[in-house]
């Protein structure tokens, strides 16, 4: 993963919405085929209807067909390493695997990686809903 995703995830930090908070995210998500989708959160009055910028990129990236992701990258204005927050966590496990590079801008040149199983070990999935139905763990 190159500094140039967190270019891009601090790039996308000027189009965040965040007039409650003044908090603001933006992240970059590359694909396998090296594509990448920038989010940025946007609140709203109801703070629970707002949309982190993680789940925006996905989301976008998703729309356009694609399924398979090799990094993604996350900045705040504050420059304070913000990493996923846990919903965004088990959105992103639908769909990456644990091995998911996570860079975390902390500013002044610095960046703290992580993987998503680092973040979400034991993350819900298919065999934890299977396992439910067989009334199993």
């Amino acid at each position: 993963m190159t500094d140039e995703l967190v270019e891009r995830a601090r790039a996308a930090l000027d189009a965040a919405y965040v007039p409650y908070s003044d908090y603001r995210v933006g992240a970059a998500l590359r694909t396998a085929d090296g594509t990448v989708f920038t989010g940025c959160n946007v609140e709203n009055a109801n703070y629970s209807n707002s949309l982190h910028a993680e789940e925006v990129a996905l989301a976008e990236a998703v729309k356009r067909g694609h399924r398979s992701f090799d990094a993604l990258a996350v900045a705040s204005g504050a420059r304070d390493g913000v990493t996923p927050c846990g919903m965004c966590r088990q959105t992103l496990a639908e769909f990456c695997d644990d091995d998911l590079p996570i860079r975390c801008d902390e500013g002044d040149g610095r960046v703290s990686e992580y993987t998503l199983g680092e973040l979400l070990p034991a993350a819900i999935d298919t065999g934890t809903l299977e396992a439910a139905e067989r009334g199993g763990k």
